[in-house]
């Protein structure tokens, strides 16, 4: 599990109440129940207005998915593809059929079986590609609502500060109620902005990241295949994934050699 998200948000909102308490104010003046329920229901009602239901459902259905963040880097998928290359490479492509259990997911287990079966490397390329370009666009509709949630709540904020003032201009007769009146007025706009940039933004922008990452590595899934339907010796194709990906795996670390004595010799 990722916890950047997590302790992103964590972080931001700490800072927020640090400087709420270094101010000497009080948390309970900006948690007022009218501007939050205005500000972050007609966020969210707006954005579905603006999207279709099923978006709406795909993209808060995705949120749990970007809480556990990916499920591994594209790199780890490397050392699977040199295995299937190594394996057709001395028993032939169709015993790669023995490995389908085995697969780290749908996609790769999809490409392993068409190679298997005989397919061509053309049309094998692309089946591969539309079916990444398909959950690339997928990714992006639930980054998108999110991300018209985060331009639409700043706008929403206003608009509750404008209505709590003219419920102040409507109470200018009581002069001591006016300061808090008019301090209140302006919390709808400060959860416009809050929620905006520390809840919204942020989310769509981990599930772009996510879609970058997941697109990355069905990438490799569909260069690896193709290299080892080719015939491509097991290094070359380790070494064609290795130059694809900007998740380069940690490299092992070599055993440090013997202490030398003076005489050059080791101990």
């Amino acid at each position: 599990m990722d916890i950047a998200f997590v302790v992103g948000v964590v972080v931001a909102f700490g800072a927020l109440y640090a400087m709420i308490t270094m101010e000497g104010a009080h948390l309970s003046a900006l948690l007022l129940p009218a501007p939050m329920i205005l500000v972050l229901g007609s966020t969210i009602g707006v954005g579905i207005a603006s999207h279709t239901l099923r978006d709406a459902i795909a993209a808060f259905g995705s949120l749990g998915r970007m809480a556990r963040g990916p499920r591994s880097t594209p790199a780890a998928v490397i050392p699977i593809l040199v295995a299937y290359a190594e394996k057709a490479r001395t028993e032939g492509l169709l015993r790669l059929e023995d490995e389908l259990d085995s697969a780290p997911d749908d996609y790769t287990r999809r490409a392993v079986q068409a190679v298997a079966d005989g397919v061509d490397a053309e049309e094998l390329r692309t089946l591969m590609d539309d079916e990444i370009v398909t959950e690339a666009a997928r990714n992006r509709v639930a980054a998108r609502f999110f991300s018209a949630l985060g331009g639409y709540a700043p706008t929403i904020g206003i608009v509750g500060t404008v209505v709590s003032l003219t419920h102040v201009l409507e109470n200018l007769n009581k002069p001591d109620e006016l300061g808090h009146m008019i301090a209140a007025a302006f919390v709808a706009t400060l959860w416009g902005l809050l929620s905006a940039n520390f809840i919204w933004n942020p989310i769509a922008g981990r599930l772009n990241r996510m879609a970058a990452v997941e697109q990355e590595r069905m990438t490799l899934v569909s260069e690896g295949i193709l290299a080892i339907q080719a015939g491509s010796a097991p290094r070359l194709v380790e070494e064609r994934l290795l130059a694809l990906t900007t998740y380069k795996p940690k490299k092992k670390k070599e055993p440090r050699p013997d202490k030398v004595t003076a005489t050059g010799d080791a101990e």
